[in-house]
């Protein structure tokens, strides 16, 4: 019987021929990943101190402060100041600051190749999927084995296989591939599940859009979100100097415990309402909604695709009224390049207020936070009650056009209807 991806990178991991879906095995971990707001100083720096262990590879451990850069207060300041010492301290010296969120960063700064086990404090650490790798999120306490031993054990997860084909229309991004996939598996519908995304579709897409998709492959509760290496991920790779990793796909004769199919031609764009991941409807159909703030950046929707296809819409255009546009490049590199190319020029322009590339906004702690009342669509990736900021918000997920087209109605708006 064959293997999916996951299934062959656990086995590689495992030391095994083979393994199935349902087994736990113990693999050994190729690149552990932790932030500043659930790394060392969660438990992490005293217990490894109580149990006299070391990090057991320094080379294979990053560390990234992005959820509290720039803090703002003294509380984040001394978290970040911890996060930064403690790196130094245990010869870290893959420890970024004011880079951006981390899972851009991980990716830019070649931390991830194909076939690894990529572990990380962060739930969408699942992002690295759509490298080839299997990526997953996990809790301090095993972060703290991880440090340890370079072990993690792993039950090995079902496959969900989601079959996209044909060409996006414009006006469609890899966001509404995303939501439509969630939309139909459920937010809790691929829990301990890997989603492995297939098609004519993904054979065409950009990394920067596959990238998206393997973000969001945990609101749909999946362990891990991946994408079949092929030329494209071959030529993104080499162009960041990556060399190497363990590329694969599934077998054939592979099982799945569902096997979708999708008319990616078909696709229009999408939303999520509040307050669930998987309250999806095309957005022609909640046009009704006025909002207050439109927000284009995070590890989801902050990448230089992204803004670029937000200014081609916004070019020569003034956002409405009274609305707040505001935007954070997914990375500081990002950032540097949509302003040598006249990116944000276009987007200030337009009205919008660039920030630095951040987490802040995402989960509301900084940087972007609304008030009780206010509605917001963002090309984040989570929409539960008080995610970004006020429990008394809404909060609406699209992508970074229909963002785009939403700031300069004031509502929210299909950006196939801006002229």
């Amino acid at each position: 019987m064959g293997m999916t991806i996951s299934e062959k990178i656990l086995a590689r991991a495992s030391g095994r021929s083979s393994v199935k879906a349902g087994e736990i095995v113990w693999a050994k971990v190729d690149k552990a990943m932790m932030d500043d707001i659930l790394g060392p100083r969660v438990e992490i720096a005293e217990k490894l101190k109580l149990l006299g262990a070391k990090v057991w590879n320094p080379d294979r451990v990053t560390i990234i402060s992005d959820h509290y850069t720039p803090p703002a207060n003294a509380k984040q300041a001394e978290i970040v100041k911890f996060t930064r010492e403690w790196a130094c301290e245990n010869h870290v010296e893959h420890y970024y600051e004011f880079a951006g969120p981390c899972h851009q960063v991980m990716v830019e700064k070649g931390r991830v190749a194909p076939g690894e086990v990529v572990v990380g404090t962060d739930s969408h650490t699942c992002t690295y999927g759509a490298l080839g790798a299997f990526a997953t999120g996990i809790g301090s306490t095993e972060m703290l084995g991880v440090l340890a031993t370079g072990e993690i054990w792993l039950k090995v997860p079902q496959t969900i296989r989601l079959r996209f084909d044909g060409a996006l229309q414009p006006g469609v991004m890899a966001k509404d591939v995303a939501l439509r996939a969630i939309g139909t598996v459920g937010h809790n519908g691929a829990t301990y599940k890997a989603m492995e995304f297939c098609g004519s579709t993904f054979r065409s897409m950009i990394m920067d859009e596959r990238l998206c998709v393997a973000n969001m492959a945990v609101e749909a509760g999946a362990k891990n979100g991946l994408i079949p290496y092929d030329s494209i991920t071959q030529a993104y790779l080499r162009e960041l100097g990556v060399d190497g990793g363990w590329p694969c796909e599934s077998d054939p004769d592979a099982v799945y415990c569902q096997d979708l199919h999708f008319d990616a031609s078909a696709l229009e764009p999408l939303c999520a309402c509040p307050h669930e991941v998987d309250n999806v409807a095309p957005v022609r159909q909640v046009t009704d909604v006025a909002i207050h703030q439109a927000y284009l950046g995070s590890c989801t929707g902050g990448r230089y695709h992204d803004l670029a296809q937000a200014a081609s819409l916004l070019r020569g255009r003034k956002i409405a009224k009274g609305i707040r546009l505001l935007v954070s490049p997914a990375s500081r590199e990002i950032w540097e390049r949509c302003a040598r190319e006249g990116i944000l020029t276009t987007l200030s322009e337009a009205g919008a207020t660039v920030l630095a590339s951040s987490c802040g906004a995402c989960l509301g702690i900084h940087s972007g936070a609304i008030g009780a009342g206010e509605v917001c669509v963002s090309a984040t990736n989570r929409n539960f009650i008080g995610r970004m900021g006020s429990k008394q918000g809404q909060v609406y997920l699209a992508s970074p056009l229909t963002v785009a087209a939403s700031a300069l109605t004031g509502r929210l708006t299909d950006p196939r209807d801006i002229c």
